[in-house]
């Protein structure tokens, strides 16, 4: 980490009389530094949203061209989630050891070798196998960028700035499907796409490499679950995030052809979801920097429990379906941006590593029992089932942010984690 001061990078970035003191979780380096730093690893994170963006399509088309059952498909899209799940409780000390660079470039060339691999070995089980690693490599770049977006920026601004990287991952993300429109999914170029995403987000983390935070001082010996208790707050904003991320992408249309609309209104709902969560982050980030961040976070579990209690009577009259599928993206969303904005508010420099670690092991476990509960609570009631079951799952994690933060103003009460 570089000290006040220190006369580090290009020329034009050397500004020490501009050195501000750091906070204890933010990097000490100069303004131009920290945007220089800042912008590296935002562009950074639209290669990995591409990666994850081609990724998922070329597998679940590509297996259904080679005429795969569902339920092995479905293990395939499932593949890069378990895979992020079973790596990131070792992925801090992992990056302890080789530096927050050196990791992040690991995982961006096991990533890109991976979509090579898949190219010259065309088979269903090879790409289980291929997939599995890839993503495991990818679990270093998604885990350090965060941790970098954290310790580089200020509290005061650090919702907007962690916004803008949230709209630039979902920017990669979307732009995978339109490239596959363009290559097809055959041929070398699907691949070659899939592989300029890692490319994409190594070059900026590469550049700025003397801006990136020194992981080498995190706490090794902190498990993943210990990490959970430095911000609890932010912990449960990653669960709800997972939880109702997923539920909604992954069943609102489904939800929208129950509650009778027709099949491409109900596909334009996701879309409008999708539009929604790109355009109104940057203003959760601002309401994230400009109130406490504990009550944006049940501001926005408010406005989702009464958004989706209202989707049943939305559907019928397509554009209050409409105007709420775009309002819902963003606050879906949101609790991702507001959640991580937290966890760099609470934790010091040295343990933020493991609590982001901490933070997207409980957004994958929501994104896993999310549509899980949705799902099957849509046996029972195709749109009314699924409404409960989000509702429910917010409600109940609000319900858990009142009382940690009760807890946290009764000096002593908010034990630390007894493992």
């Amino acid at each position: 980490m570089p000290a006040p001061g220190n006369r580090i990078g290009p020329h034009f970035l050397r500004h020490p009389e501009l050195t501000l003191p750091p906070a204890p979780s933010v990097l000490a380096l100069t303004p131009l530094q920290r945007m220089f730093s800042l912008a590296a690893v935002i562009a950074a994170s639209f290669g990995v949203g591409l990666t994850f963006g081609v990724g998922a399509p070329l597998t679940a088309l590509t297996l259904e061209q080679w005429h795969q059952p569902n339920w092995f498909i479905g293990l395939a899209s499932a593949l890069p989630s378990l895979a992020v799940l079973l790596v990131l409780p070792f992925a801090p000390a992992w990056a302890a050891r080789m530096g927050a660079v050196p990791a992040i470039l690991s995982g961006c060339v096991c990533t890109a070798g991976g979509y090579i691999a898949m190219y010259y070995f065309q088979s269903p089980v090879a790409w289980l196998v291929i997939r599995f690693v890839m993503c495991s490599g990818l679990a270093l770049p998604w885990l350090i960028g965060e941790t970098w977006i954290n310790a580089a920026s200020l509290p005061e601004t650090r919702g907007r700035v962690i916004a803008l990287y949230a709209i630039s991952f979902f920017m990669g993300f979307a732009a995978g499907p339109a490239i596959l429109d363009i290559t097809g999914i055959t041929g070398i170029w699907p691949f070659l796409a899939g592989a300029a995403g890692p490319f994409l987000g190594g070059i900026p983390i590469l550049i700025a490499a003397r801006f990136a935070p020194d992981m080498t001082q995190e706490d090794q010996t902190m498990s993943v679950w210990s990490a959970m208790w430095l911000a609890p707050l932010g912990i449960a904003g990653g669960f709800i995030a997972g939880s109702v991320e997923m539920s909604y992408f992954s069943l609102l249309a489904n939800v929208g052809v129950a509650g009778g609309m027709p099949s491409d209104d109900a596909l334009h709902l996701l879309a409008l979801l999708t539009l929604g969560g790109g355009v109104l982050q940057f203003g959760i980030g601002w309401l994230a920097d400009k109130f406490k961040r504990s009550h944006v976070l049940l501001a926005m579990c408010a406005a989702f429990v009464v958004l989706s209690l209202a989707l049943p009577w939305a559907l019928s009259a397509s554009m209050f379906a409409a105007a709420m599928a775009f309002v819902l993206g963003g606050i879906v969303l949101g609790f991702y941006t507001v959640g991580l904005a937290v966890i760099g508010d609470e934790v010091s420099l040295k343990d933020l590593a493991s609590a982001n670690a901490a933070f997207l092991v409980m957004y994958s476990i929501g994104g896993i029992t999310g549509p899980l509960i949705a799902g099957s609570a849509m046996t029972l009631a195709p749109v009314g089932g699924f409404v409960a079951a989000v509702s429910a799952i917010v409600l109940s994690s609000a319900a858990a942010i009142i009382f940690m933060e009760r807890r946290r103003k009764q000096p002593g009460m908010l034990a630390v984690a007894p493992f």
